[in-house]
């Protein structure tokens, strides 16, 4: 499980963001759909780290792997999954474009981090780890 939805949220994350690199953009009055390389992570912080970043994070992100298949339990498996996809889909972007390729800008009210779908993947899958640990009752195996 941890692997099925690991590879689909890859698989569907570089689809989407090979539609931008390759030249699609959508303007409304709220929020664009463009291409931004970020050489940072969120909010481009870390930037200062150029090469060294990607390296970090791919040792980083295979660290949590490795905790994925320790801690073997299915309750975490999807979750983990959308997380490492996210993350190695985004580590992916650095090694082939330089920069995470981001494109939805949210800027109506105020302007918002450009990010991606990986992104969101990330999001959701820490809110669902932190339940699942914050009510282990739905986590018996």
């Amino acid at each position: 499980m941890l692997l099925l939805s690991m590879s689909g949220i890859f698989i569907i994350d570089q689809n989407i963001k090979m539609l931008f690199v390759d030249g699609f953009r959508y303007y409304t009055e709220c929020i664009d759909l463009i291409l931004v390389y970020n050489k940072g992570v969120a909010f481009s912080m870390l930037a200062f780290l150029d090469e060294w970043l990607k390296y970090i994070q791919l040792v980083l992100v295979t660290g949590v792997l490795g905790y994925a298949f320790y801690l073997n339990k299915l309750c975490y498996a999807l979750p983990f999954g959308l997380l490492l996809g996210g993350a190695y889909s985004n580590i992916y972007d650095r090694f082939i474009y330089g920069g995470v390729v981001d494109m939805v800008y949210w800027h109506c009210g105020f302007d918002f981090a450009v990010f991606n779908f990986a992104d969101v993947m990330i999001d959701v899958a820490v809110a669902w780890i932190l339940w699942l640990n914050f009510k282990p009752h739905f986590c018996k195996s």
